[in-house]
């Protein structure tokens, strides 16, 4: 049978039991902002940030009613049982996630309790729950920093400043709380140390960081042009993610839908979805990505010595800050190094990861002619499994990024 993923540790329950309150603030915090856009008279920032916000929650919920009509709408908690009969009309008034929210809470708490529910359920259903949050964050949260970054001053010590670094730390925090979830595939997943998850942040903030400042500051002197530079960049990005043949979805509409979505979060961050040798792939990224924050910096500091009544800033100022653009990058390039040397665990095989079927397992799928014998196996993501598979396991040779 296969392996169980494992149980929430009482760490896994606090952060788990957090993230609806959390995800009800972040609401709280996105209808503050479109107030503040509108007294501050900036109507077009307002409709840009609630498209942003329509368009991020109808793509979750999109994600989330595709998962569950992949699972043939199994569901194991109380309070997806509850609302079985309207969870269609649930995620239809973009609502969905808070089911998923409430699921993970109370198999969480009842995991940690000694519940009669399988101590992996609840791993299980917060692997989904976390890509959710990776979609939104990447589709919500990180062109919102954007827009506040490019209407903000170039200097300025205002509570939006303190509001975008929070933000900035909060997606940075979601990254982390991904690979935190993918270390529950790990046959040894206790012996991964904090510094693990210390150093992917950092690294993950050092170049989130750079790469959402570069585009605000374009868009503060060419805001005409931040459009075509978008779409021009994810149509390359989306062909690189239909060439990497991804397989997270079940259905070829469904892919083609992750494939897209794969392509607006790289356009702000990398995110590991091919199997095998990934190497060239991330430094052929972070190559494309380098040169596009200096040439998008580069833009911004040209509009700025040629425009003196549109500049606030000096160009000595204005050179400081494309070096340090650049060089945080650089930096948090170094650190990325530096993970995958020292704290990235590798799996030889994908059978090592937990979740995997073993060889009985396959011995008696052949001797039933192909059919796996009817045996509980545990819940197993199998979603999050074969990104598990592209983020651990080991090519032949060389070493995957």
């Amino acid at each position: 049978p296969q392996q169980p993923v494992g149980n929430f540790s009482p760490l896994d329950v606090i952060l788990a039991s957090c993230g609806l309150p959390l995800f009800l603030f972040d609401i709280v915090l996105d209808i503050w902002a479109a107030v503040e856009f509108y007294k501050d008279g900036k109507y077009w920032c307002l409709a840009v940030l609630l498209l942003l916000l329509i368009g991020s929650s109808v793509l979750a919920q999109l994600f989330s009613w595709l998962w569950y009509s992949y699972d043939n709408f199994n569901l194991n908690t109380t309070v997806e049982k509850g609302v079985e009969p309207c969870l269609g009309v649930l995620h239809y008034v973009q609502l969905g996630i808070y089911v998923r929210h409430f699921a993970v809470v109370e198999t969480a708490v009842k995991s940690w309790n000694g519940g009669s529910e399988p101590k992996d359920l609840a791993v299980s259903l917060n692997h989904d729950l976390s890509m959710l949050r990776i979609i939104e964050t990447f589709s919500e949260s990180a062109p919102q920093i954007f827009l506040m970054i490019s209407e903000l001053p170039p200097v300025s010590l205002s509570s939006s400043v303190l509001k975008t670094i929070a933000s900035l730390l909060a997606v940075a925090y979601c990254v982390t709380m991904y690979h935190r979830c993918m270390r529950s595939f790990l046959p040894e997943k206790k012996k991964q140390s904090i510094i693990s998850s210390v150093v992917y942040f950092v690294w993950n903030l050092l170049l989130l960081w750079p790469r959402i400042v570069a585009l605000a500051l374009f868009a503060s002197v060419l805001p005409c042009f931040i459009v075509a530079h978008f779409l021009c960049s994810w149509l390359v990005l989306f062909f690189c993610a239909w060439r990497a043949k991804t397989d997270f979805m079940d259905s070829t509409g469904g892919e083609q839908l992750f494939r897209a979505t794969l392509g607006l979060i790289w356009y702000f961050d990398w995110f590991n979805v091919g199997a095998g040798k990934t190497r060239k792939w991330t430094i052929a990224y972070h190559t494309y990505i380098l040169a596009d924050i200096s040439l998008l910096c580069g833009l911004w500091f040209w509009r700025m010595s040629v425009d003196p009544p549109h500049s606030q800033i000096s160009c000595f100022t204005a050179s400081i800050i494309y070096g340090v653009v650049v060089l945080v990058y650089a930096v948090g390039l170094v650190c990325k190094v530096v993970y995958y040397l020292y704290f990235h665990p590798n799996v030889e095989r994908k059978e090592d990861l937990k979740g995997e079927e073993d060889e009985l397992d396959s011995i008696v799928a052949q001797e039933n002619g192909g059919f796996r014998s009817v045996v509980p196996q545990g819940h197993c993501n199998k979603r999050m499994q074969k990104l598990a598979q592209s983020f651990y396991v080991k090519p032949a040779a060389g070493v995957g990024a």
